[in-house]
């Protein structure tokens, strides 16, 4: 059994290209690689890669994260400028035996270093959201976007390696230098090829309060479904919040277990995923939160015509 699962219906594309490796017998590292990697090269995801929107000084300051569910060995690079594909220097550096998470201008040396690709990654599209959302300010304050679509995803191939890999840009008009889970291994992600993985995307200062991931795929470890596993985490430490808080941000995870099956959890409307495996082809799912409960739906045609409409839509100068 192999199989994929990724947040957001922006992972659609990439996953359905790792399924093709996965199918060819490949390993589970190169289909997370090679399906991250389609994500953040496409210019109209705001949120991921060439095209991802800026810091609140116009840099695109982008974070990554490989993990393998053999060894346990995590790379990740958080606040990196001027690189094509942060995925690929993140697994570069998760067998590393020290020095295996860079941050800055550290990750931008060694990125040179190991000669990946340089590339401006503020496009022009993204340059105009933030020329408009500076003149819609004025002498306001400035607010990060309240958006957190990380793309995250988990893999797992015929030979029941697992791994699991993030990237983001992170918040929309961010500090310089702030870093959220995506990069922070039990945070934003982890696997286990024993048992399974999971990805997480929202708000990272939240997620970061409580290891969302690892309690995943402890609880799997403890026998329950990827489901129940989720749906246990999410509810309890959304509740957790609320209560020393009141209030609690986007928290939305996604797993797999080393059998193929998958859960998916959320605190928010309108979260969307993509799901592929031996027996199941590319899938975008919604989820709606019933009862206490999240449900999943699979995307009708009109929704996912939208979604990419809205995305490509002409920008205009404000």
């Amino acid at each position: 059994m192999w199989g994929m699962i990724a947040t957001w219906r922006m992972a659609l594309e990439g996953i359905t290209k790792g399924a093709e490796l996965l199918e060819n017998g490949k390993c589970a590292g190169d289909a997370i690689e090679e399906a991250i990697k389609e994500v953040e090269d496409f210019p109209y995801y705001k949120s991921v890669g060439y095209g991802g929107l800026p810091n609140e000084e116009m840099e695109v300051e982008l974070d990554a994260a490989y993990m393998d569910g053999d060894t346990l060995d995590v790379g990740c690079v958080a606040a990196i400028k001027d690189f094509k594909n942060p995925i690929s220097i993140a697994r570069r550096l998760s067998i590393e035996k020290v020095n295996s998470m860079l941050v800055g201008a550290g990750a931008e040396k060694f990125a040179h270093k190991e000669g990946f690709e340089r590339k401006n990654m503020l496009s022009d599209r993204a340059k105009i959201h933030y020329e408009n959302k500076i003149k819609k300010l004025k002498k306001e304050d400035i607010v990060p976007y309240d958006g957190h679509d990380t793309v995250g995803m988990v893999s797992l191939d015929k030979n029941r390696k697992m791994v699991v890999g993030t990237s983001t840009s992170g918040l929309f008009m961010k500090k310089k230098g702030r870093v959220g889970d995506s990069p922070i291994a039990g945070s934003g992600f982890y696997v286990d090829s024993e048992i399974g993985g999971v990805t997480a995307t929202g708000l990272g200062e939240d997620l970061m309060k409580c290891c969302i991931s690892y309690e995943v795929v402890r609880l799997m470890g403890e026998g329950f479904s990827p489901q129940e596993a989720c749906d246990r985490a999410v509810s309890k430490f959304d509740a957790k919040l609320k209560s020393r808080r009141n209030k609690a941000g986007d928290m939305s995870i996604v797993a797999m277990n080393n059998k193929g099956e998958w859960g998916v959890a959320t605190n928010i409307e309108g979260f969307s995923f993509a799901v592929v495996t031996e027996n199941e082809p590319p899938k975008v799912y919604l989820t709606k939160i019933i009862n206490n409960k999240c449900v999943h739906e699979v995307a009708s045609k009109e929704w996912l015509d939208d979604y990419m409409k809205t995305r490509t839509m002409p920008l205009e100068r404000k």
